[in-house]
């Protein structure tokens, strides 16, 4: 702010910086970049790189557009590399005032570590890997950088596919498969936890990519501390689907969630029993899936609802602790994109 008084432009600059900085941290995609250069300019912008058929356009108000035409060479645009087949144009003509050069220099360098780490900084074409399943997952990606994204991905004869969303420390890494029988029980997370977004046809890859990562936020690592399912489907949330895409972190808590922190500094087993019995049949199958006798369980219990402020051996209070411990997950795990 001190800085922004003295010097508006240099403000502006910093904000720039920070902008672009958190999007390189939540691991955003190419779109997200192109779109934030775009709203940061005020103009529209464009990612266009020629080896890979890639063409992106993004509207000053965020909007996906497709490109009218070739590059303007009086545009303002920065090399996106290696080499100059990839660049970063703002739809302005030049000189770059001191925003529009770091909005240029910023989005460049996000857009080189995302092409960098997905594609290979030597690769000079859609290779099958992550580089053409963020092809696919790009909204903005015209149909013919689409087609040959499937066909590296040998998902070219595929009619049905959904794209998953595979945690990866900070960010989250997509991955598209072709919906069959076969693949159906046996998800490629590799221990992670995995998002599986609805099926879909290659054209509507996007759409299935939001859906993943909106049911990734409803996995857990399955620890005492984070205790849930390390897979979760979209299409089997139901109702706790809107719960995840309606809750923010700006969304205020509400007291279950507060009552379930507080019991889970009571004791190391108190959320793995919660959990079992929110999600078991029965008290004795949740016994059974913990390993203890019916009666220990019971002892558990009420302590359990003690600190909580609500029973939760019948039917109601369980449905309660559900939906407590759903939050719990969402709030542990925002989507670092959104």
């Amino acid at each position: 702010m001190r800085l922004a008084a003295l010097d508006p432009d240099a403000g502006a600059a910093v904000r720039v910086i920070g902008y672009f900085d958190r999007l390189a941290e939540a691991g955003a995609g190419l779109e997200a970049i192109v779109r934030g250069a775009a709203v940061l300019a005020g103009c529209p912008a464009r990612l266009a790189d020629e080896d890979r058929r890639l063409a992106l356009r993004v509207e000053p108000d965020g909007r996906p557009g497709q490109p009218d035409g070739p590059p303007v060479a009086s545009w303002l645009s920065a090399s996106v590399g290696p080499g100059d087949s990839a660049r970063l144009w703002l739809e302005r003509p030049g000189p770059a005032g001191p925003v529009e050069a770091m909005v240029l220099e910023r989005a460049a360098a996000a857009a080189r570590a995302v092409i960098t780490r997905t594609r290979g900084a030597a690769t000079a074409r859609p290779a099958a890997d992550e580089g053409a399943v963020e092809v696919l997952i790009d909204a903005g990606t015209p149909p013919e950088a689409r087609r040959h994204a499937a066909i590296a991905l040998g998902l070219a004869g595929a009619t049905r596919v959904h794209a998953m969303a595979i945690a990866a420390g900070s960010r989250i890494a997509p991955a598209i498969r072709a919906e069959s029988p076969a693949a159906a029980g046996s998800p490629a997370g590799g221990g992670r936890r995995m998002g599986i977004g609805i099926t879909v046809s290659l054209d509507d890859v996007p759409a299935s990519w939001a859906t993943a990562r909106t049911a990734l936020r409803l996995t857990a690592e399955g620890t005492d501390d984070d205790p849930g399912p390390r897979c979760v489907r979209y299409d089997e949330l139901g109702g706790l689907a809107l719960l995840a895409e309606s809750v923010t972190a700006a969304t205020p808590a509400i007291f279950d969630e507060l009552a379930l922190e507080h019991a889970a500094l009571a004791a190391p087993w108190m959320l793995a029993t919660l959990h079992a019995v929110a999600t078991s049949p029965s008290l004795r199958a949740a016994a059974a899936a913990l390993r203890v006798h019916h009666s220990t369980l019971q002892e558990r219990l009420g302590h359990a609802e003690r600190l909580l402020g609500w029973p939760v051996r019948e039917q109601p209070g369980r449905h309660r602790l559900y939906l407590a411990l759903a939050l719990r997950r969402l709030r542990r795990h925002p989507d670092p994109g959104a």
